[in-house]
């Protein structure tokens, strides 16, 4: 077989080490038009972070194509219509880097509502702490969670220490789910109106992308903290941004953008009230090492037509 592996893999070394030896194994792939074209020229197996977008232009050219191996849980980045029509098998790793991003979550809350922007420079003015806003409290505050899958059921779970109430919407989820996990499942509306901290963890859908726009922003309390560990497509960016300039929410952790990476330019670094990360709440040594592992088990199962003990999405034309 002859495999490219991403080189956001890393560590790359335990990933061709799960390969056989017999494997013809490349690592490094541009992302750039051309250049990314002509790295999966040839390849049977690609091994992609969601940075690598496996687009209809790129999976017709790359003729000898069987298997997308997405490292992670969102398959937002690979055109499944694509592969369908020309047989390729796509497999990822759901749930295997959800404490991780749950831990992100609430990190970005926390950094939120005791604003560590605006602490840290604080202290770069050469000022100190008569000059620092009064954060506010995640403990005993109300909590909604927009998305009840593997990562919002993980944020529940740590919340369990925080005296917090929690609500939860999602339209898919039983609510015994909810039960479970000491949440009330309601209403996108209802989450909204009633939560001190809104942190978003949906999946990136057709039926998602937006799901956080203006009307939803203007249905929070202008106290509120919005969180986003989803996709940036979730969040309307330019609503986000209205209702930040018109202090409609009090701040926002963010670690997913709309464009991405996030432009040195962007507006939302303006803000002293929104912290800001470059996409990394998966990003842990053992999220990594466990999503890394299951993915070359996915896939050497597939090779070898046995049973894939995780999920993933199999395809053909």
């Amino acid at each position: 077989m002859r495999a490219i592996v991403d080189q956001d893999i890393t560590p790359s070394g335990r990933l061709t080490n799960a390969l056989p030896s017999s494997w013809d194994v490349r690592i490094g792939i541009e992302k750039g038009g051309g250049a990314l074209l002509d790295a999966v020229e040839g390849v049977e197996v690609v091994f992609v972070t969601s940075r690598i977008p496996m687009t209809r232009e790129v999976i017709e050219h790359a003729e000898d194509l069987e298997i997308i191996a997405k490292l992670g849980t969102g398959i937002d980045s690979v055109d499944l219509e694509a592969a369908a029509e020309h047989g390729i098998t796509v497999t990822h790793t759901p749930g295997h880097n959800a404490l991780s991003v749950a831990e992100h979550a609430i990190c970005l809350a926390l950094a939120s509502a005791r604003r560590l922007p605006t602490a840290r420079s604080i202290i770069e003015r050469d000022e100190w702490r008569d000059e620092y806003p009064l954060g506010t409290r995640l403990s005993q505050s109300t909590v909604g969670i927009v998305g009840f899958g593997d990562v919002g059921k993980r944020v529940a779970s740590l919340l369990s220490g925080f005296n917090v109430e929690l609500y939860a919407s999602d339209p898919y989820v039983p609510s015994i789910d909810a039960d479970f996990s000491g949440a009330e499942l309601t209403s996108l509306d209802e989450t909204l109106a009633h939560s001190d901290f809104v942190i978003v963890t949906a999946e990136l859908t057709e039926e998602t992308t937006g799901l956080i726009g203006a009307a939803e922003l203007e249905a929070m309390r202008d106290s509120a903290i919005l969180v986003n560990t989803a996709r940036g497509p979730v969040v309307d960016e330019a609503a986000l941004l209205d209702a930040l300039d018109s202090d409609a929410i009090a701040g926002a952790g963010l670690d997913v953008y709309e464009t991405e990476p996030l432009p040195s330019d962007s507006p939302l670094l303006d803000f002293e009230n929104v912290v800001t990360t470059p996409h990394v709440a998966a990003m842990t040594e053992a999220s990594r090492e466990d999503t890394i592992d299951q993915l070359t088990e996915n896939v050497r199962n597939i090779v070898e037509g046995e049973r894939v003990a995780d999920r993933y999405i199999a395809t053909s034309p």
